[in-house]
């Protein structure tokens, strides 16, 4: 069994929602294997290539074939005091950020309709590698043009906003963990509108990051 196509790979980054018991966002109980055969399935069949915030970004909108719940849920009056916070890192060579997150134990989360396949093109991820060396080894990866490095399952069927601090670890550059794309000001007042009503759904104590 393979976790590459001749179009799309699963990138490690992304294998972090399937064997991270504390990933914070959006969880995957689903073969590998089969996930990428079905999205290669789906793309034949129609599924386009959306651009991204990026050139090596693009998007896969696809219905929730895996039957994951909602990776993130709206903040109300109602679960307001279930918020959580603490300092969370997504690998051990990045800094830690100050995340807030609901515990899955304490909210009750539905299904979503949608997931987005967030895809970095080959060459991206080979330089990410390059820049930081914990990440892997960049020959190591498979030929196919895109790896997906993160699904999120939602209710719309379009991009929505990722996290202000991923944006603002992408400004600092690969060897911080980030993608090296500038901050774009409009980009990240639009995140912050999104995310002060909205966190991230944890099934662990402590979130590993997004």
């Amino acid at each position: 069994m393979t976790t590459a196509g001749e179009m799309f790979f699963l990138d490690e980054f992304a294998i972090r929602q399937w064997d991270d018991p504390n990933y914070s966002g959006t969880r995957i109980c689903y073969s590998k294997s089969d996930f990428v055969e079905k999205l290669h399935d789906l793309h034949a069949k129609g599924a386009e290539l959306v651009y991204g915030y990026a050139p090596f970004c693009k998007h896969v909108f696809v219905p929730n074939f895996v039957g994951a719940k909602l990776g993130a849920l709206p903040i109300t009056d109602g679960n307001r005091h279930l918020l959580r916070c603490g300092y969370s890192r997504r690998r051990p060579e990045e800094l830690p950020v100050l995340t807030r997150w609901f515990s899955a134990a304490d909210v009750e989360v539905p299904e979503a309709k949608f997931l987005d396949v967030i895809l970095y093109s080959r060459e991206q991820l080979v330089q990410e590698y390059e820049a930081m060396p914990g990440k892997g080894d960049p020959a190591a990866l498979p030929p196919a043009p895109w790896g997906i490095i993160s699904i999120k399952a939602q209710d719309e069927d379009f991009e929505t906003p990722m996290q202000p601090i991923t944006i603002m670890r992408n400004a600092l550059g690969r060897d911080e963990g980030g993608s090296g794309v500038k901050l774009d000001k409009e980009a990240y007042e639009a995140s912050a509108a999104y995310w002060a009503e909205r966190a991230a759904v944890v099934a662990g104590k402590q979130p590993s990051g997004e």
